[in-house]
């Protein structure tokens, strides 16, 4: 009769558990699935850490092409490139560039490409001899360009065929330094810059013995990722191999497999779309389709004609996609799963309702941090959530942070506070041998900028993310907004020094405070300027628009321009942008002149109360 009792007992427990569970931890399992997925992670990459010879993305590539060398890697525009053509391919490239008299292998070399398989051919080349590249925004200009440039002391500029003319700009300098310049084109009248097509078609396609690279260790550069920062030109995040090597997870850890097709239509200088898209899928041995950018009306219709299955987005891609036109076949497509990061809440309700039950995998990186999260509970708004085991292996914390003065809020003790839960705070995290942060090449200021001391105990170190987040009552993490003087439009990040250093060596602006202002329906923040113009001068829409079209690429350029008698500043000479946020490029709120960028007239126009009303609904796009 006990032994029944007991029985009894212990069912009932066993029963009770699940719904104890579900209804006091609603996430525990899930959070065991995560712990899983992160163990599971953590057992490959430290298997491929203990390989001899060192084992890093290249060699997983070759693992692919073995397995299966004629399944498609790259599709673009209607051609496809097997595995096994993309190995020799760049074989091909490997031997083409060992040929110039400029470059020997292991030099850092400078991809000026947009989105082509050429881009994808030469860095498995240049992965093959053993050297870093530098991947650079094939939008920059001029003196932006130049100094990313410098940045690596690169040996060599791989240039796209459509940049001849920004790389003309530059090339006196470049020719002054000893670069050797080549272009991928068949044929080049330029003295200075050599064609590399020909070179490249012409060229053996025999593999590269591994002693080309066996100077390459885990500390190695791999690439390095241009980001613009609080201050300045854009800084060289220096990516090395082995957090190349931690990057092949990303999309398996998602549940992508060799038998998904991702639609990569980022930009692949940038980490979402290298890391991400094209690392991600050499993990995975996935079949990329590739997109020259990133086209609403042409998103879907390029996803049902190749059949793709996972699609990237940033948070304007996802608001882009919602603002087309609605059509019958929304949902007639074989998308299962959506990876990125910055969609808003309202746009992710929005964008599953419309096109159908597509899995959306939130995350939140940046391309120097060492931390991340993942939203792999799928709660909508969040960024991730916190996770024990995650946080024991990468520790993080939200401290306080003043806003007004730009600076973390310490105690009489000179230690940061913790932020509370619900309350917004500085994501900061622990710099470790398992997370460390490597900073920027040839800029040691700014890499120390980025590294917060004294955080919770004396003499520690964390890195000083940028961005503030918050944390609710069920853990999960959610972005609020970034500090400083950075703010992002359409997926780019805008540095105001430097829009402020461009516009102030114009003809006729004395000084300019640049700033970024919300507008109703878009993501982000879009450029603003409050600027002076010289004594004796006028403003000149036309001449000014010249301008920025010349320095700076299109994401960059401010977008209203106000007219004031003098820039207003603190008592340390910082410029006040609180103030000029919250006025925005209201007519109604501001007496200062107001204008308008104008493609159309190629000018800086006055911005009228019907001109901001039009922006306010939607009639006038930006």
């Amino acid at each position: 009769m006990m032994e029944m009792y007991l029985l009894s007992i212990i069912l009932a427990t066993i029963l009770v558990i699940p719904f104890t569970l579900k209804t006091f931890y609603p996430y525990v399992w899930m959070d065991i699935l995560y712990f899983r997925d992160l163990l599971r992670i953590l057992v490959r990459f430290v298997s491929r850490r203990r390989r001899r010879p060192l084992f890093f993305v290249l060699d997983r590539f070759l693992e692919q092409r073995s397995a299966h060398p004629d399944k498609p890697f790259i599709v673009f525009e209607n051609e496809a490139y097997s595995y096994s053509y993309t190995d020799k391919r760049s074989d091909k490239t490997a031997n083409a560039l060992q040929a110039q008299s400029g470059y020997q292998a292991g030099d850092t070399v400078a991809l000026f490409m947009g989105n082509e398989p050429a881009f994808m051919f030469t860095w498995l080349a240049l992965a093959k001899l053993g050297s870093p590249v530098a991947l650079l925004n094939h939008n920059i200009r001029s003196k932006s360009l130049l100094h990313c440039f410098n940045c690596c002391k690169a040996k060599v500029l791989i240039a796209a065929s459509e940049l001849k003319e920004a790389v003309e700009d530059v090339l006196p300098s470049l020719l002054d330094q000893g670069v050797t310049v080549l272009l991928m084109t068949k044929h080049c009248d330029t003295p200075g810059i050599e064609s590399f097509s020909d070179k490249v078609d012409e060229a053996s396609d025999s593999p590269l013995p591994r002693f080309l690279r066996s100077h390459v260790t885990f500390k190695s550069p791999a690439v390095y990722i241009y980001t613009s920062g609080t201050t300045g030109l854009p800084k060289a995040a220096v990516v090395n191999q082995n957090r190349l090597l931690t990057a092949l997870a990303i999309l398996s850890s998602n549940g992508v497999t060799s038998s998904d097709v991702i639609y990569v239509n980022l930009p692949l200088y940038h980490t979402a779309g290298f890391l991400i898209g094209f690392i991600g899928a050499i993990e995975t041995g996935s079949t990329i389709i590739l997109k020259r950018k990133f086209s609403a009306s042409q998103f879907w219709d390029d996803c049902r004609k190749n059949s793709v299955t996972v699609i990237q987005y940033i948070g304007e891609v996802m608001r882009y996609l919602c603002s087309t036109p609605k059509r019958e076949n929304d949902k007639g497509h074989k998308v299962r799963l959506a990876i990125g990061n910055g969609v808003r809440a309202e746009i992710w309700r929005e964008f599953v309702s419309r096109f159908g039950n597509i899995q959306i995998k939130e995350f939140y990186a940046s391309t120097e941090g060492n931390v991340g999260f993942v939203n792999y509970a799928g709660r909508i708004g969040a960024v991730g959530r916190v996770n024990f085991l995650h946080r024991k292996l990468f520790p993080y914390t939200l401290i306080q942070y003043d806003t007004e003065r730009d600076e973390p809020v310490r105690d009489a003790n000179g230690l940061c506070v913790e932020s509370l839960t619900g309350e917004t705070g500085l994501l900061v995290s622990k710099i470790t041998d398992i997370a460390p942060f490597v900073g920027y090449a040839q800029n040691e200021e700014q890499t120390e900028r980025k590294r917060l001391r004294n955080v919770l105990k004396k003499g520690d170190l964390y890195f000083n993310s940028g961005d503030l987040m918050k944390i609710d009552k069920d853990n999960f993490i959610y972005f609020q907004d970034r500090v400083g003087d950075t703010f992002r439009w359409k997926g780019e990040n805008v540095a105001t020094t430097e829009v402020s250093d461009i516009l102030t060596i114009s003809d006729c602006l004395k000084e300019a405070n640049v700033y970024g202002v919300q507008v109703p329906g878009h993501e982000g923040r879009i450029g603003m300027a409050a600027v002076t113009v010289m004594e004796g001068a006028q403003f000149d829409g036309s001449k000014i628009y010249e301008h920025v079209v010349s320095y700076l690429p299109s994401y960059a350029r401010p977008r209203f321009i106000r007219i004031q008698n003098a820039v207003e500043v603190t008592g340390t000479f910082k410029q006040m942008k609180v103030k000029l946020v919250e006025e925005s490029f209201d007519p109604g709120r501001i007496q200062d002149p107001l204008y308008i960028l104008d493609d159309k007239e190629r000018s800086y126009i006055p911005l009228t109360a019907q001109v901001y009303s039009g922006i306010l609904s939607g009639n006038i796009k930006l």
